[in-house]
Formats: C-alpha cells, sequence, structure tokens
C-alpha cells in the first residue's frame, strides 16, 4: 500500500488567462493524450454558448439522458420515497390551498415552492416517474397560467417597496430542468419576457434585499441559459446589470458577506459573468473567492466550512459546520464551473463534499435530515447552543423532517443534480466522464450526431476500477472520450480494449481517447487508493486520514433515540405540517455516542496512522454503503484517548484539545470509517507522533 502526505495543502488555482488551454501531452499510443482541459470546438448535437459568450468546454447533458445506477441511484429511490418525494403532501409550504404559486391571492409558498420543484422535477424525469412527473406539471402550468401582462412570472413580494426576485431565480432553474425535459415553448416564452421586465426595474430597485443581491449570479445563469438557446441579443445588457448589481463578489481578500449558503453560491458569480465579458480578473475572483472562504473557515475536512449559518470571527474549529443548503449549492456551483472551466478541480471538489459531507446530512432512509453537519460531531441533538454555534434554535444539529423550512424544501437537488452531472458533453463532439459512479449514458456524439451508449460499472468510491463500456448500433463511430483523473489518484492505469495505453502525468487532469469506437469497446480504469493526510494547523494541527476520495472518520456507535416531529422541543419554530399527515412516518432523531470519541490517532512522522490497514467487507445487500452499519471498509488505527475533551457548557462537542493536553498512557486500538457513513463523527484527529 502506498503513502503520501498532503501537510497544509493549499487550493491550487490555475492561471486565469491559460484556463481554457488543452493542453496536450504524452502523446503517445495513436490517439491517446493526456490533457488539463477538453479541447474547444463548436458542438454539432448540444447547445453551445453563442457568441459574444465564451464557448464551455463541457456541456451538461439533457436531464434524463444520465441513467444512475448501484447505490446512487438507491439514493434516488429512497429519495421519491422520502422527504423531497413526499414533501408536497407533508409540508404547509407546499398546501396547495391558498398557495402564492397557484393564485395571485396566496399567502405561503414564495420559497419553498421553487426551491422543492428544481429537486423534485430533475428526480421525476431522471427516473422517469409518471405521478411524479403529473405532481410537477401542476406547478410548471401553474407558473404559465398565472403570468402577468408585464412579463412577470410568480408571486408579487415586495420588500421596502422593491420587487422581491429571489425566488423566481429559483423557479428559473426548475423551468430549465423542464425544458429540457418537455421542449416545451412557454418556458422560453416566459423566461424572455420575464428577463424584459426586469430590464425595466431602476437598477435602484433592483436585486435590493438580502438573498437576491448576493445570488444575483442565479438569475445570470439563467439569461446565459436562455440566450444560448434563443440567439435573442435584446436580454444581453441585462447581463451587465445584474453583474452591477449583485453584491461584489470580486474584492481581494474579502467577501460580500458570509453567510455559508449566500457564499456557496455568489463565489462563482463572476466566473458566470466572464462567460460575457471575456475579463480574466472575474474568473480569477472566483478561484480567490473559493480560497478565501477555504482558508479562514474552510481549514477542514470534507470539502465546506464552519459558517453554520454565518461565518464568524474565532469560529473555525471542525466542530462548526455548514448547513445542509449551503452543502447542495455548493455541489451546484462545483457542476456549473465544470462546465464553463473544464477544470478537473471542481470535479474534485464535488466528490469531496458529496461523498464526505452530504451523505451524512440525511438519515439513510432520506426521511430526515440534519440542518448543519460538521466534520467534528461527537452529538447530534435538538438543544440551544449558542453561541457555539450560530443559531440558538432547537434542532440545528438533529435528523428531523423540518430541521428548517430552507433545508427541508431545497436539500432534494443534490442528488438528481449529481447525477446529472456524471458524464457531460464535450464540446468537441465528445463525453467526458466527470463524477464516478455506476450509470448508463445515452449521448449523441461525433460531427455526424450518432447515439451511443456510455456503461459504466463500478462501485467507486468504494473500488478503484472503472469499467466503461461503448454501445452502439453495430457500426463504428468516432469521437473523443475523456477520462477525468482525479488530484488524488498518482497510479492511475488505463487500458482500451485490454491494452495499456501511456497516461504518464495524468493526475488532476485528463486522459482524451480519440478512436473509432467498435460496439463493445471496453476502457477500464485503475485507480489504486493510498493512504494520505492533512494537516491543519489552523486548527491545532489536526490532521486527516484520507483513502482516495474518502476522508476518514472515527467509528462511533450511534444511538438513534427516535422522537415524534411534532414536539416542540425537537423541532424548530417554523415547522409547520399539513393537515392530516401521519407524524409516525415522519419521526426526528437525536444521535448520542454509545461509545467513547475523544482519542488522538497515533501517527508516523509523515502523519499516516502507524500501522493502519484496510478491512474490505462484502457489499451491502441494499445498494446503500454509506451507514456506519453497512459501510464496506474499515481500517485498524492506535490512539490515545484526551480525558479532558468532551462537551462544552452548551452541550456541543468541544473545540479540538491544545496539544498540551494530557493523553492517556494507554494505546487503545481503533476503528475509521468512510467519513460519509459517520452521522455522529471526529474526522479531524489531534495527534501523536510516534518516534519509531
Amino acid at each position: 500500500m502506498n503513502t503520501k502526505t498532503i501537510i497544509n495543502r493549499k487550493w491550487m488555482t490555475a492561471c486565469a488567462a491559460a484556463l481554457f488551454m488543452a493542453t496536450a501531452v504524452a502523446a503517445q499510443d495513436n490517439s491517446v493524450t493526456v490533457t488539463d482541459r477538453p479541447l474547444i470546438a463548436t458542438s454539432s448535437n448540444y447547445t453551445n454558448f453563442r457568441a459574444p459568450l465564451r464557448q464551455a468546454p463541457l456541456l451538461k447533458l439533457p436531464v434524463g439522458q444520465v441513467q444512475p445506477r448501484g447505490w446512487l441511484r438507491k439514493y434516488l429511490e429512497l429519495q421519491k420515497e422520502g422527504l423531497n418525494g413526499k414533501l408536497s403532501t407533508v409540508s404547509a409550504w407546499l398546501d396547495k390551498n391558498n398557495n402564492q404559486w397557484l393564485s395571485d391571492s396566496g399567502d405561503h409558498g414564495w420559497e419553498e415552492v421553487p426551491y422543492w420543484l428544481r429537486g423534485y422535477c430533475s428526480l421525476a424525469y431522471i427516473l422517469d416517474d409518471e405521478e411524479m412527473k403529473k405532481e410537477a406539471q401542476v406547478w410548471f402550468d401553474a407558473v404559465f397560467n398565472n403570468l402577468k401582462d408585464d412579463g412577470f412570472l410568480g408571486p408579487r413580494n415586495y420588500e421596502n417597496g422593491n420587487p422581491e426576485v429571489w425566488a423566481q431565480m429559483v423557479m428559473l432553474w426548475a423551468l430549465q430542468t423542464y425544458y429540457e425535459h418537455s421542449g416545451d415553448q412557454r418556458v422560453i416564452d416566459a423566461m424572455t419576457n420575464y428577463f424584459k421586465w426586469e430590464m425595466t426595474v431602476p437598477d435602484e430597485q433592483f436585486l435590493k434585499g438580502l438573498w437576491q443581491e448576493k445570488r444575483g449570479g442565479d438569475n445570470m445563469w439563467s439569461v446565459l441559459w436562455l440566450y444560448n438557446r434563443t440567439g435573442d441579443e435584446s436580454i444581453l445588457p441585462l447581463i451587465d446589470k445584474l453583474h452591477r448589481n449583485t453584491s461584489d463578489w470580486t474584492m481581494k481578500d474579502d467577501l460580500p458577506n458570509w453567510h455559508g449558503v449566500n457564499v456557496a453560491q455568489g463565489f462563482r458569480e463572476p466566473a458566470t459573468y466572464y462567460m460575457y465579458n471575456n475579463d480574466p480578473e472575474m474568473l480569477q475572483a472566483t478561484y480567490d473567492d473559493f480560497d478565501t472562504m477555504r482558508q479562514r473557515y474552510g481549514q477542514v475536512p470534507g470539502g465546506m466550512y464552519g459558517a453554520d449559518e454565518n461565518a464568524r470571527d474565532g469560529y473555525f474549529d471542525p466542530r462548526q459546520g455548514a448547513e445542509t443548503c449551503a452543502i447542495v449549492e455548493q455541489m451546484a456551483s462545483d457542476e456549473i464551473l465544470m462546465g464553463i472551466t473544464g477544470d478537473p478541480f471542481w470535479a474534485d471538489h464535488c466528490e469531496n463534499v458529496a461523498l464526505n459531507t452530504f451523505t451524512a446530512a440525511t438519515t439513510s432512509d432520506m426521511k430526515a435530515l440534519r440542518y448543519i453537519t460538521s466534520p467534528n460531531m461527537a452529538i447530534s441533538d435538538e438543544k440551544l447552543h449558542g453561541p457555539s454555534i450560530d443559531n440558538n434554535l432547537r434542532g440545528m444539529l438533529s435528523m428531523s423532517p423540518f430541521s428548517s423550512r430552507c433545508c427541508q424544501h431545497n436539500h432534494g437537488m443534490g442528488w438528481p443534480y449529481y447525477a446529472e452531472h456524471l458524464v457531460m458533453a464535450t464540446s468537441d463532439n465528445g463525453l467526458a466522464t466527470m463524477l464516478y459512479a455506476a450509470n448508463e449514458t445515452t449521448a449523441k456524439v461525433g460531427a455526424e450526431g450518432r447515439s451511443v451508449r456510455l456503461i459504466e460499472d463500478t462501485e467507486y468510491p468504494f473500488e478503484e476500477k472503472v469499467t466503461l463500456t461503448i454501445r452502439t448500433d453495430g457500426d463504428g463511430v468516432s469521437f473523443p472520450l475523456y477520462l477525468r483523473i482525479p488530484a488524488w489518484s498518482d497510479k492511475t492505469a488505463v487500458s482500451v480494449n485490454g491494452e495499456s495505453v501511456n497516461v504518464a502525468g495524468a493526475t488532476g487532469k485528463y486522459v482524451r481517447i480519440e478512436r473509432e469506437w467498435q460496439d463493445g469497446d471496453k476502457v477500464e480504469l485503475e485507480m489504486p487508493m493510498s493512504f494520505t493526510s492533512q494537516v491543519w494547523q489552523q486548527n491545532k494541527s489536526s490532521v486527516s486520514v484520507n483513502y482516495g476520495p474518502m476522508t476518514l472518520s472515527l467509528k462511533i456507535k450511534e444511538n438513534f433515540e427516535q422522537h415524534d416531529s411534532r414536539d416542540p422541543d425537537f423541532v424548530q419554530d417554523d415547522s409547520h405540517w399539513q393537515d392530516g399527515v401521519d407524524a409516525s412516518l415522519w419521526p426526528c432523531y437525536v444521535l448520542k455516542p454509545e461509545s467513547d470519541w475523544n482519542y488522538a490517532l497515533k501517527v508516523d512522522k509523515s502523519f499516516i496512522p502507524t500501522g493502519i490497514s484496510v478491512t474490505k467487507k462484502e457489499w451491502p445487500a441494499d445498494d446503500m454503503p454509506f451507514t456506519a452499519e453497512s459501510v464496506p471498509l474499515e481500517f485498524s488505527v492506535k490512539g490515545y484517548q484526551i480525558p479532558s475533551w468532551g462537551y462544552d457548557s452548551t452541550g456541543m462537542t468541544d473545540q479540538l484539545p491544545v496539544k498540551w493536553a494530557e493523553r492517556s498512557t494507554t494505546e487503545t486500538d481503533l476503528t475509521l470509517i468512510p467519513m460519509g457513513a459517520a452521522r455522529l463523527r471526529i474526522s479531524a484527529f489531534p495527534k501523536v507522533v510516534s518516534a519509531e
């Protein structure tokens, strides 16, 4: 087993002016090259970015063309039967009676309907579920039937006399997914007229308000989407208008706002604007924003940052966490930036967040979720934890179907959007494997737009091998196939039909294979997983341990204590049920540890746990590997207990102990599991460096 140590890794950013360069090296073995980015061209198969916009190297395939399999498919099926799939019959905010999205006289549902609908409709179309599609259609038809004469769509709300358009930004994304599925011209007409209405709003009244001002980039992305499909140049000035009225995400070494969800969405606004104004400094600003947040509050494993709700000076310990809203919004930003830049960094980061943080933010049955999830979280209860956490409300840490109005409705886009981006089209008429999970993708390729199926078999991230099978209609098809090589994979091997190809220097880049593919051709990708470590000097030089793309966490015996979700002691104040809901079907849970968790890891001078070994277990029969009970990988390590490390005065997991805190002299055998399978978790450890 090879080991590699990464200490204080700073997120590397490419020079903005060169981000789209496709540098081909190691051009050996007939049509195999290693490239930094997919080549820029003009796709004859999928919607391109029209001039004057920059052409993106990667294009999202229409919803439903990527069909996930394996554990990801299982997650989507559980989501259908879980909170997202049933929320329209559970949440009072989605009650059709007097709903703002169904009637001008409505009084509820402003933000919650579009939050829920964009994940719900994507899920419906991926699963091709008729009942779900009919439910989604009710809401989309209502949008079209209630359009205003001036072009406005949705409920009219005002804040200090200024039009409120945040909820419309979310609904636009849902409409885009619906159009990909249906081709309904009403989407194009409604969005065109709405954007023309936005052009009429004076700057002094436009995007004035907490959410819309910070999140104007979401609106901008929809303008680009529409222009790429219509070429209507009359809406292009709206891009400039949105940029100048959105919070300034180009600030040097600072951010305009430190609300966790705002950051997860807002930081990509400059990169979106770059597609229009072509200023490399805009693109660099997005990388800088990402880096600024991680340097101050993200010196922790799992890809997120310790904002709780709002990041605060001095509160950056790994016990601070991220809202589930921020988690799924960060994943969506990563996915968009994959397309804009072609930079595999964003795919690496999306996998980091999804596989290590998002999986632990919900119960395994997808019927309850946690408002805040942290890298170090030895208790997950209903108690008030302010000021240790930035929001002194009950239920911030418990698993509940009503953890909050925002996350309750917004979490549903996480896995469907992830599934949609497993494979993307390239602008040079090829395909790229971007996020690794079993799937079957049907897509058009090559200059002639031939249809092929790309079948991906793998149990990634729990195994090292990915097998790709190309299925054609019988005749050969020429197109480039790009394989993203993760930054952690430094000993990658690739073969085509059993013959090895030269992929030297491919780590953190792409392997591009261009050839005439025959029906049944196979590409095998081997990514041997090794142990790496990361030392977080800002956080008392704590250490996290990685195995391939997964960070490891202490295996804690988790006691799921079930409670009535209607009990006000266990839910937030904005929890509201529809009448007649059987609350017994939707319990909330308090998670308490039934084993000790306050340990330092024994590590060698490379900060790898001494004597670490892996045990591979059988794949779970239910295809649910992300639970402490069924996770198919366990790791044996040594540690020393730290008796003084416990809970603080609010009952929350205390901050990491100082380095001179007394350790037990007795060495203890410990078990680590992938962080994504641990609802209770210690993932950033104090360390004891072995002298051996």
